[in-house]
C-alpha cells in the first residue's frame, strides 16, 4: 500500500484517533497482523489556535504547508489533514506539493449523498459552522447543511476547544450535544455530521436520533482506499 501522511496534531486528541482507527480499519479488511503504512507529523496545536484566534490564517496555511513538505520528504505519497477545521487553508498546505490529498468534506459529502441523505445537521467548531469553506463544499453536493443557533454554536465550540481538545470528556457535556443535535432533528435535519475530529468523543450513533455521519471514520476509509 501507499504509505499516507497524517498531517495532526490538532488537537492530538483527535490524531490518536486517526491514528486508532486506521489501524482498526486495515486490520479488519487485510486481517492478522496488517497495519497500515503511515507517517504522522504532529504539531503544536497552541500556536495554531493563536493564529486562528487571531484571524491570520495565512500564517496557519503557511505553518502547516512546512509540515506538510516534511511529511513529503520523509517518503508520504497521500496526505491527510486530521482536522475539519483546518480544512480553511488546504489549498495553502498543498501548495507546491504534488501529492493527492484526501479532503474531509469532499469526502463525507460523498457519504452522504450515496446514503440518499440531503440535510445533514453539522456540529463543528465555529470557524466550520459560521465560515463558507465548509459548508459550500456540502452545497456543492447538492446538500443543505442544518446549522445549529448562535448560542448552541457557542457551545459546541466551547466544549470542543476547553475540554475536548484537552482530552477531557465530561456527562453533562455529552448531554448538551445531545440536545443541540436533538433541536438540529427538530429543525429538519435528516442526518447529522460530526464536523470537528472531536465531536465523536461524545456522539455517535448510539445517542443521535439520525444516521451520524462521522468525519473521522469517512476520511480514514477514504485514505485507505486512495492507499490501496
Amino acid at each position: 500500500m501507499k504509505t499516507i501522511g497524517i498531517l495532526g496534531g490538532m488537537s492530538a486528541a483527535s490524531t490518536l484517533v486517526y491514528y486508532r482507527r486506521l489501524c482498526d480499519l486495515h486490520r479488519d479488511a487485510k486481517g492478522g497482523l496488517a497495519s497500515p503504512d503511515l507517517l504522522i507529523r504532529s504539531v503544536d496545536f497552541s500556536a495554531i489556535e493563536e493564529m486562528q484566534r487571531a484571524g491570520d490564517w495565512a500564517a496557519a496555511g503557511r505553518f502547516l504547508n512546512r509540515a506538510a513538505r516534511g511529511l513529503k520528504a520523509g517518503g508520504a505519497e497521500i496526505l491527510l489533514l486530521a482536522t475539519n477545521t483546518m480544512h480553511k487553508v488546504a489549498d495553502a498546505v498543498m501548495e507546491g506539493i504534488d501529492l493527492p490529498f484526501i479532503h474531509i468534506a469532499d469526502a463525507t459529502a460523498s457519504e452522504i449523498v450515496s446514503a440518499g441523505f440531503k440535510r445533514p445537521g453539522l456540529m463543528a467548531t465555529a470557524f466550520t459552522m459560521e465560515q463558507p469553506f465548509y459548508i459550500e463544499r456540502l452545497e456543492a453536493a447538492r446538500l443543505a447543511p442544518v446549522i445549529p443557533s448562535q448560542p448552541d454554536r457557542q457551545t459546541v465550540h466551547r466544549i470542543i476547544y476547553e475540554e475536548l481538545c484537552r482530552d477531557e470528556v465530561r456527562d453533562d457535556s455529552r448531554l448538551r450535544f445531545q440536545e443541540i443535535a436533538e433541536r438540529l432533528v427538530q429543525a429538519g435535519a435528516d442526518s447529522l455530521i460530526l464536523g470537528c475530529t472531536e465531536v465523536g468523543m461524545l456522539l455517535h450513533a448510539g445517542n443521535v436520533s439520525v444516521p451520524v455521519f462521522d468525519t473521522v471514520d469517512i476520511h480514514c476509509r477514504a485514505a485507505l482506499a486512495a492507499a490501496g
